[in-house]
């Protein structure tokens, strides 16, 4: 008998089937053994696993007595809630109250963690309902759970109240309304919280709150976090390291970021992850890919969202050779694909020139949002191929996708690169009126205007500029003065002109157009004048760039710049060409 109990005891534990445990089921009635309390708990966690009829697993724990112990029906609601079957949980508490079963604290927070789980607002209040009739009021462990329910489903109002009434309050109470907070995005509210807090903050307290100062840049007050951080042990956490890391990265902190990377004692994949998308997000594509190829070199595997970050790196550096080990390695490692990789591919294989396979990437995807459709339809816009992101755009709106800004802002910009003025007119009449109804942007008059200067219809731009809610930027006066130096003309409206004395001190195209149209007029005052305004504003002239991909890996230059590690072949390179140009007999010749 004794080994016969461990067999079966071993059997329950190793059963992943209903058929097959109902008979073991069997046995145990038989043999007596069913009412012996390892059994009946050892097949609680079976159902919570398992079991797809709960009615079967409520019927054989309705076998058991349940006034003696509730332990068992706690068990399955909560490894229910464990398993991802929250609503199976809520339908067996139902069903064994209807049996008779009287819930203790212990039930009701599992019931409560289920309905927090699938958003169950209307179940979560008749859980509460309870709570109060069975006099649980004031058990801190169930008020923890309430206001935790409460807040992640966005009810701030039941779940601040439920806070204010707790006449104790630990670290749970506050981290549970604080992490609710930050889940809806009141990160404002959530940090307000945090320094209100009169208790010792935990681990699970500080990564949530880091989130929310990362979210809205609150550097100052994030150095202070870390500054406690430090005084506690759970400065050394992967978990907290991790989230400080993000918050200095959401902050554009890099240097700080890249202290706690290289402090960390270990990472792992979030670690990795929240670095490189960090300096993507902060324009350091290159030090980026650097760091991935750093990343594989220690053997570990990208998830997805790096995957997408590299991509991104990759279209801001034009490196396709990266672009395409990416795809290639997604493919053959059996990633699935999904919308985000999909887009970011797409988005990928435009910027670095390669609208075909962006085309084919976009077909090939089995499913689109409007995010996919903006890549889609801005790579077209990019190649000059206005016609067909037209014809992409009346697909999106046949396939029920609605546009926002960013589609018109690419089709708009498509027209422009096209010269396509009457569909562009069309558009933009279409984005602001019914069904859109969308604000135009300042991008979006840009655009316009920059159609409408480069079709040489200047008075009908500087009547759209007129109409605009706001003053024009540096684009704007940059496509009107372009306009003015193809058509010779040299007057602008005196507010244009007064507009260009307000522009930021790192913009010197505009200057440089306009002091270039007075040049080329013989305006030698004029000329004088707006350097001399350079001068006193601090503008320089941005130098010329260029990226070459050589051997997979990407190379800037700079006009004048001599930092590049291999100058001196560079150079060497370049007299020999210059030497085989002249021997064969070409010449340079200047006007």
């Amino acid at each position: 008998m004794h080994s016969l109990k461990w067999v079966l005891l071993d059997s329950i534990r190793r059963c992943n089937s209903l058929r097959y445990f109902k008979q073991l089921h069997a046995q145990l009635l038989t043999t007596g053994l069913f009412y012996d309390a390892l059994f009946a708990n050892c097949a609680v966690e079976y159902f919570g696993k398992y079991v797809g009829d709960f009615d079967y697993a409520c019927d054989f724990l309705k076998q058991l007595d349940w006034r003696l112990s509730s332990f068992p029906f706690n068990t399955l609601i909560s490894g229910y809630v464990a398993s991802n079957m929250p609503r199976e949980a809520v339908w067996a508490y139902r069903r064994i109250l209807r049996d008779g079963f009287v819930p203790d604290m212990y039930t009701l927070p599992a019931v409560l963690k289920s309905c927090t789980k699938f958003l169950g607002i209307g179940e979560g209040r008749q859980v509460h309902g309870m709570v109060i009739r069975m006099g649980f009021c004031g058990d801190v462990y169930v008020q923890n759970s309430l206001v935790h329910f409460y807040s992640v489903c966005g009810d701030f109002g039941d779940a601040s109240r439920m806070f204010d009434e707790m006449r104790v309050r630990d670290v749970v109470s506050w981290s549970g309304l604080i992490s609710g907070f930050v889940r809806v995005g009141l990160f404002e509210e959530a940090i307000a919280l945090f320094l209100r807090m009169d208790v010792e903050p935990n681990t699970a307290t500080f990564v949530t709150v880091l989130v929310a100062l990362g979210r809205i840049g609150y550097l100052s007050v994030g150095r202070a976090t870390h500054g406690l951080i430090l005084k506690r042990p759970m400065g050394t956490l992967l978990a907290v390291g991790n989230a400080l890391m993000d918050m200095y990265v959401k902050c554009e902190r890099l240097f700080e970021a890249k202290q706690i990377f290289d402090e960390l004692p270990e990472r792992d994949i979030v670690s990795w992850t929240c670095f490189i998308s960090g300096l993507v997000q902060c324009k350091h594509p290159k030090e980026s890919l650097e760091l991935f190829w750093n990343m594989q070199n220690l053997g570990i595997e990208p998830d997805k969202i790096i995957l997408t970050s590299v991509l991104s790196a990759c279209a801001s550096l034009g490196a396709l050779h990266y672009g395409r080990w990416v795809h290639e390695y997604i493919d053959r490692r059996g990633i699935k694909w999904d919308i985000h990789v999909g887009t970011s591919m797409i988005d990928m294989y435009a910027k670095c020139g390669s609208i075909k396979m962006a085309l084919q990437v976009f077909n090939d995807m089995p499913c689109r949002n409007v995010l996919t459709w903006n890549a889609l339809l801005g790579g077209l816009a990019t190649h000059g191929l206005g016609h067909e992101a037209l014809k992409q755009f009346q697909v999106m709106t046949r396939s029920g996708t609605k546009p926002n800004e960013v589609t018109f802002l690419a089709i708009l910009s498509a027209c422009c690169h096209s010269g396509l003025v009457d569909e562009g007119r069309s558009h933009f009449r279409q984005m602001i009126n019914e069904p859109y109804n969308l604000s135009p942007s300042l991008e979006h008059y840009g655009c316009m205007v920059d159609l409408l200067c480069r079709s040489g219809l200047l008075d009908e731009a500087l009547e759209l500029i007129s109409t605009m809610p706001m003053p024009p930027d540096v684009l704007i006066c940059g496509a009107l003065l372009s306009a003015c130096k193809a058509t010779g003309n040299v007057e602008l409206p005196q507010e244009i002109l007064e507009r260009l004395l307000d522009l930021e001190p790192q913009d010197s195209g505009v200057f440089v157009l306009l002091s270039n149209i007075y040049a080329a007029n013989r305006r030698w005052a004029d000329v004088k004048r707006v350097r001399w305004l350079m001068k006193e504003k601090g503008i320089q002239k941005a130098p010329g760039s260029s990226v070459l991909e050589v051997n997979g890996k990407p190379h800037e230059f700079l006009v004048g710049d001599t930092r590049h590690p291999r100058i001196e072949d560079i150079h060497v390179l370049l007299n020999l060409l210059d030497n085989q140009v002249r021997l064969e007999g070409h010449f340079f010749t200047h006007p």
